[in-house]
């Protein structure tokens, strides 16, 4: 298995659940078209970093992710400065989105590519709570400006839906997705999976 992402998330993830894989990314333009609903949006972006990886090594199972937060419709990407954190943590304050992640697995000429949708309710944020959470530098690499594995999990009041999808791979969508890839389905899937990590 490849993974092509460099999200270190991802990468605790797969280890935990005990599959071996390697790390391969290539640059990928992640502009979007104005107007795309986010679960386009989040399939298109896995694709653009997958497909490069395939073409590289056309007999390995890859797979690519990407995480992007909705409200109301609009897509929250990363922020760019510690001002567009906050303002993304504002408009999150008190009220339910989406985390999205599309999940793109290929191996040979076969291909899926499928978007997980979790529902996250925050708490009502202080302007200090923001305003710490933002000086941790944290909110900078991740979609809509918090990691719900890390300190912005005080924010959480309510989830519905995969918790791994938040945190950036909706593990059991990509394991029933490479069942369906693998020539040899669930028994070959079952047989990638080693000890999990710190076992």
């Amino acid at each position: 298995m490849i993974l092509a992402s460099g999200s270190p998330r991802r990468r605790e993830l797969l280890a935990q659940m005990g599959f071996a894989f390697r790390v391969e990314t290539r640059p990928c333009d992640e502009t979007l078209p104005e107007g795309i609903p986010p679960e386009e949006a989040v399939c298109m972006l896995a694709q653009r970093k997958g497909l490069p990886v395939c073409r590289a090594y056309p007999d390995a199972l890859v797979v690519a992710a990407d995480t992007l937060v909705a409200l109301d419709g609009t897509v929250l990407g990363k922020p760019a400065s510690p001002a567009q954190a906050r303002q993304m943590l504002q408009s999150l304050s008190g009220r339910e989105h989406q985390v999205l992640t599309g999940v793109y697995a290929a191996l040979g000429d076969k291909s899926l590519c499928r978007a997980a949708v979790t529902q996250v309710r925050f708490r009502a944020l202080t302007a200090q709570e923001i305003d710490s959470y933002v000086a941790t530098g944290d909110p900078m690499d991740k979609a809509g400006a918090y990691g719900i594995q890390n300190r912005a999990a005080l924010f959480v009041q309510e989830i519905r839906g995969n918790y791994d999808n938040v945190v950036g791979l909706p593990l059991s969508s990509l394991y029933e997705m490479i069942c369906e890839i693998l020539p040899g389905g669930e028994r070959q899937a079952l047989a990638m999976l080693g000890s999990p990590a710190g076992k």
